[in-house]
């Protein structure tokens, strides 16, 4: 009978810490905070496909997903939505499924978009990319995790700033110049394919002043690819407040709108497809020829090259694995304690 009892408990105990080991360390939880004074309806397009691939996100409200290790995607908030019994479209960033869920389909531009890659058993890659245009303010924040761990995305209404060439709908969006005027030199296509030929235009120039560490066309990497270690995250529509860990600027502090005051560097010019964190199979619906930093910062495998990381300052915050590690012990100690009784 004893040796059955300690049978069991000790497959209670390999249970519960495999388990533990499987949250700390795999995935991400992704949570989505609406602080717009209007509903946000988050697109989703990834592999694999998560709970949801588009759903309703009420003014002040949250809903989290958890993704798998190796997940790699794209998040965006669609605005102006009608879903009569879940059918319907949106005016912004519209996912062409007809449908409240986007069941594949990407963005339709411009779209601000959140783009990642989680790491399988290593760093995950991140960025908030204006390359597909502008729709809504979104700042991307970290919870816990290892490494630079930096907030990254764009706190600034581009709508009010936009000019009148690339507004959409008298000012509910932006598009950019590659989609606005469809030109390889704005698209980084055809003799303009590389950074060496790619010269960044006035409008990624106006991008890249109001939101430096967002992307601003295909060959932004050194200021806007960012990465973190066993960490969460959370990904905010209209941020009312400056986020509370700031990302390193290539010269000077940030400033109280959660944006760089430098212009950070420029290798390339605007293309119409996303900044690049998914393959092309999975880039949505952009315009232009895509990004062609990506094909270089992808390994096979879909995960990013370490060498496109930016930022230093360390994460305070612990990572998933250590916020276990007390309930561990506490655990360890009770099944002790019935072993003894």
């Amino acid at each position: 009978m004893r040796i059955s009892l300690v049978i069991s408990t000790s497959l209670m105990i390999q249970s519960l810490l495999v388990l533990i080991f499987c949250q700390g360390i795999l995935g991400a939880t992704f949570t989505f905070v609406n602080k717009c004074d209007h509903t946000v309806w988050p697109g989703i397009l990834g592999t694999p496909k998560l709970d949801s691939t588009g759903f309703e996100l009420t003014k002040g409200s949250s809903r989290s997903f958890q993704a798998p290790t190796g997940w790699s995607g794209r998040f965006w908030g669609r605005t102006g939505c009608n879903f009569d019994s879940e059918n319907g479209s949106c005016a912004t960033a519209d996912c062409g499924s007809g449908q409240m869920e986007c069941n594949g389909g990407g963005a339709t531009p411009p779209a601000t978009l959140a783009e990642f890659t989680l790491g399988s058993g290593s760093q995950d890659f991140y960025d908030v990319s204006l390359v597909d245009g502008y729709n809504l303010p979104m700042m991307v924040e970290v919870s816990g995790g290892s490494g630079p761990c930096a907030s990254t995305g764009c706190n600034v209404d581009l709508n009010l700033k936009c000019p009148m060439e690339l507004r959409v709908n008298g000012g509910d969006a932006c598009r950019s110049a590659c989609d606005a005027f469809k030109t390889p030199q704005y698209c980084c296509a055809g003799a303009y394919a590389s950074p060496a030929t790619c010269s960044p235009s006035v409008y990624s120039q106006m991008f890249k002043s109001a939101c430096p560490k967002s992307y601003s066309y295909a060959y932004d990497d050194k200021t806007s690819t960012f990465t973190c270690s066993n960490a969460n995250y959370i990904i905010t529509f209209c941020p009312s407040s400056p986020p509370s860990k700031q990302s390193p600027k290539s010269n000077g502090s940030t400033d109280e709108s959660g944006t760089e005051s430098g212009s950070g560097s420029f290798s390339g010019s605007q293309s119409g497809s996303g900044s690049g964190s998914l393959p092309d199979s999975e880039s949505g619906s952009g315009s232009g020829s895509g990004s062609g930093s990506m094909d270089q910062a992808m390994l096979a495998d879909g995960s990013w090259l370490a060498s496109l990381a930016t930022g230093s300052s360390a994460s305070n915050q612990p990572s998933r694995v250590i916020q276990f590690i007390p309930l561990m012990v506490a655990f360890v100690f009770f099944i002790g304690s019935l072993l003894k009784l």
